[in-house]
């Protein structure tokens, strides 16, 4: 049978059987798991049945763990007695237990599951407690029944997010001045505002699912249906999702299903006894790049686990779509590691792990059909062909993958290339470059490009003076270079980069320095964990102009939707330095040359009219010198060679967009 995803990209014709293969194993698995016609939306209901649920006048707990020879349930209810309270196998390595009494558990108690293997006692935590927390004064994490008085309130029945998602990558501990962790509250109240202002529609949270270990930046996760309690109750997460639909913001949460934190007391390691329960048994089941374990995802019960984690997010948070962390890392059996892929054969090869495939389509249809307007983002970096195809069509489901091959190239030119050997049609190349009918999320940094040991894009042009240099009344080459390249880069990435677009929160307005969690090696530190909003507020600093002109490039592309519409290059000049596209009704001019301008340059249009310039980076409430007149009705003539376009002063290092008036 073939595919449309065939006709949308016809080198893949040699690899039909590959993706014929593709398809059965997804129609295969979904049979066995639903049954023909079986309903996977309801399939993944596994958070109402297991874990802690009021049922009548008493209360159940049921868990999976095939390799418990008995299982306990203790906790404060019983003075943590741990074998008091046997729990009853019933069938399918399965365990129940039902205490009577409405009051027999409560809000507030703290319990564990006690599991005999092989002789052994082994206290873990219920693998699906919503609510887990660490003992004030001690290492020990304990689950903790969350039973509120009143259920909480939504008012966001009528929400639907933007057509085209604008997103802010967010972290909800480090989104504060303090020297501390921030809370759910305080991005509530403090940030999401900000981000409203700026004119972002979509903000992606990290470090939500529970991690014990706070420097993992919320990617080493324990308790897959927990939030984080370091930030705050889970009813104060959902004040802040209902306030974030009433703001118009649509919220992604970072999922990770990728891998998960090797520990036993607090996680799923080891949790009936075994290393294979929800992980590859031995070496298979160990990712030595990230010391995490590995989900085998060809379990039935591994993927029960794991789509209704998802369906669970979307049911009891409100969250609108998921950003699938390390997509990559689950596709090839090696992870990926050291692998370049410069052909189609790396990706149908006996590399290819066909079951984590294949649980990422049912993840799509399980998100798509419980929430029709969801949003799925892969961070593949191989570039998975149908990646971003339906199911249907031979794809694996997702809407966007992130464009990861564009903060990598930002960074070669930045570390790598005088700017007057800068190549315009590789950058040109690297921001365009698509799989047919794909779409991707187009961005110049993310958390990554921030850590520990890297940079921000700004502090990587500007270094150590913006130490001393970033006061309005200071005049400094450096920094002026910094200035006009960060505007630059951001805008033709945002623009030219892709269908959506994602920033760190902080980055646009050029933040300093890098991010590093409190750890042993700086004094545990939070000097480096937070972000700097005094710095941008500060009316005296450069970091304002900066902000102001991320407003305006992203009020510019809501207002003419750009990123919905079609990408067309119209001039790309590689002595110049210039590039000219266009986006829709707009077109946008970048000069990149580090010291030429041009009085009267040509740049080209796709139709004939006079035209303004509607944005410019030298604007002056920019740090610019308003050198390029927005008053200007520019006219179009035509060429000899057919080139329909205007004259125009282009100075050095600045872009501008011009629109049609007629």
């Amino acid at each position: 049978m073939s595919y449309k995803i065939i006709d949308y990209d016809p080198y893949l014709r040699p690899f039909e059987g590959d993706l014929n293969l593709r398809m059965d194993n997804y129609r295969n698995v979904r049979a066995s798991l639903v049954g023909e016609g079986g309903n996977l939306v309801d399939f993944a209901n596994g958070y109402k049945y297991f874990g802690f649920h009021k049922e009548g006048a008493g209360w159940y707990y049921r868990e999976w763990a095939p390799g418990a020879q008995e299982m306990y349930l203790t906790g404060d209810f019983c003075d943590w007695n741990p074998r008091k309270h046997r729990m009853d196998k019933i069938g399918n390595g399965c365990f129940e237990i039902y205490l009577p009494g409405e009051n027999a558990l409560y809000d507030g108690c703290r319990v564990q599951a006690v599991i005999i293997h092989d002789g052994q006692e082994l206290r873990r935590i219920p693998s699906y407690a919503t609510r887990v927390v660490m003992e004030p004064g001690t290492i020990q994490w304990n689950a903790v029944i969350h039973d509120p008085a009143k259920p909480f309130k939504w008012t966001d029945g009528k929400f639907k997010g933007a057509k085209t998602p604008l997103i802010y990558e967010c972290h909800i501990g480090m989104a504060q001045n303090k020297l501390d962790i921030g809370s759910y509250e305080e991005f509530t109240k403090n940030t999401l505002p900000r981000i409203k202002e700026l004119g972002y529609n979509t903000i992606q949270i990290m470090a939500i699912m529970e991690h014990p270990y706070y420097a993992s930046f919320g990617y080493q996760v324990t308790n897959f249906f927990a939030a984080s309690s370091r930030f705050g109750t889970p009813e104060e997460l959902k004040k802040l999702i209902n306030t974030a639909h009433r703001m118009g913001i649509r919220v992604l949460l970072d999922v990770v299903h990728s891998h998960c934190a090797k520990n036993t007391a607090e996680g799923l390691n080891m949790f009936d006894g075994t290393d294979y329960q929800y992980f590859h048994s031995g070496p298979k089941g160990e990712h030595r790049e990230w010391d995490t374990k590995c989900f085998n995802y060809g379990k039935h019960e591994v993927i029960h686990f794991l789509l209704s984690n998802l369906k669970f997010w979307m049911d009891e948070y409100h969250f609108d779509g998921f950003r699938f962390d390390g997509v990559t890392s689950m596709l090839y059996h090696d992870h990926a590691l050291g692998t370049s892929f410069d052909c189609y054969d790396k990706y149908f090869s006996m590399n290819t792990d066909t079951e984590a495939v294949t649980y990422l389509q049912l993840a799509n249809e399980v998100i798509h059909g419980f929430k029709p307007e969801a949003i799925t983002i892969a961070e593949d970096m191989s570039a998975m062909p149908g990646m971003c195809i339906p199911i249907e069509e031979g794809g694996i489901g997702f809407d966007y993958r992130l464009g990861m091959g564009i903060p990598p190239m930002w960074i070669r030119l930045l570390d790598k290339t005088r700017d007057e050997d800068w190549d315009i049609w590789g950058i040109w190349y690297e921001l365009s470059g698509r799989r047919p009918m794909e779409k991707v999320i187009g961005y110049v940094e993310c958390h990554d490009q921030a850590l520990v040991g890297d940079k921000t894009v700004m502090f990587r042009l500007c270094d150590k003076e913006m130490y001393w240099s970033m006061s309005k009344d200071s005049q400094n080459m450096i920094v002026d270079r910094g200035i006009a390249l960060h505007k630059m880069i951001r805008w033709v990435t945002h623009c030219a980069g892709g269908d959506g677009y994602l920033n760190f929160m902080g980055n646009e307005f050029g933040h300093p320095e890098w991010i590093d969690f409190p750890r042993e090696g700086n004094g545990w530190s939070y000097h480096y964990c937070r972000r700097r909003w005094d710095l941008v507020d500060n009316k005296e600093l450069k970091y304002e102009w900066l902000n102001e002109f991320d407003k305006a490039m992203i009020k510019l592309t809501v207002d003419n939707d750009l990123l919905c519409k079609e990408l067309r290059n119209l001039w790309v000049h590689q002595e110049d330095k210039v590039l000219v596209f266009e986006r829709g009704p707009v077109t946008l001019a970048f000069n990149f040359h580090p010291s030429k301008s041009f009085t009267g340059y040509f740049i080209p249009v796709s139709r004939p009219g006079k035209y303004k310039v509607v944005l410019s980076t030298d604007e002056a409430r920019f740090g610019g010198q308003d050198r390029i007149d927005e008053n200007i009705v520019y006219d179009t003539v035509t060429l000899g060679d057919g080139r329909t376009g205007f004259l125009i002063y282009m100075p050095s290092r600045t872009a501008f967009a011009v629109k049609k008036i007629d």
